[in-house]
């Protein structure tokens, strides 16, 4: 999603076969986008957290709504309030500067990536998200997330929100100190980006 734009490049299939949270797996199952649609509320933005246990199945959700919206706080953190941040697992940023003349951008890596976020956070009439249990309580919680995003007449879609980052090239597939990816389920998205998005455009950062 480029800054200012509706558009969005990959369409999630909506589901999240497998999600990899704090270092464990978790079959997550799909997610129903009539569900996620159904929790919008008029002039406001809403965010929900469902907590699962390592079985996968639901045992606690929290709810939020805001009449102003939430904050992208950094590259991969989304501010719900004072209290709760929501970290977007298993992705980076790329180190230092960064340019990508067809998109228009000339910046740090870290500046593009926030801004990326911003704009999906800011235009999501609904934050779906997913942790285990374990980060219930925490004030920076590993979550998964789905977006619904609504234009009458051009745009009426629930997309996996770390999927379409990776796709556009704003973030990338961190890795364990193995050397294995933190979230092989977006594999496929990275591939996207790599073809010229983002981070991508910029000869240094291929190399990096």
């Amino acid at each position: 999603m480029r800054i200012g734009s509706v558009n969005i490049y990959v369409k999630s299939t909506a589901a999240l076969a497998v999600c990899v949270l704090a270092g464990q797996t978790w079959a997550g199952g799909t997610i129903d986008p009539a569900y996620v649609k159904s929790l919008a509320a008029p002039g406001k933005t809403v965010a929900v957290v469902e907590y699962y246990d390592p079985a996968g199945k639901v045992v606690d959700r929290q709810g939020f709504a805001s009449p102003v919206g939430f904050l992208a706080v950094s590259p991969v953190d989304i501010e719900i309030n004072q209290k709760t941040r929501l970290h977007l697992y298993g992705l980076e940023t790329c180190s230092g500067e960064m340019a990508n003349r067809k998109e228009g951008f000339a910046g740090t890596c870290a500046d593009f990536a926030r801004q990326e976020l911003e704009v999906m956070v800011k235009e999501a009439k609904v934050l779906f998200c997913r942790a285990f249990l374990t980060e219930r309580e925490a004030p920076r919680q590993d979550v998964t997330c789905f977006g619904y995003y609504y234009y009458p007449g051009s745009l009426d879609t629930v997309d996996n929100v770390e999927e379409q980052l990776v796709s556009v090239g704003a973030l990338r597939l961190a890795k364990k100190p193995d050397g294995a990816l933190m979230r092989p389920d977006l594999a496929e998205a990275e591939k996207i980006g790599r073809g010229g998005f983002g981070m991508w455009g910029d000869p240094r950062v291929r190399g990096q």
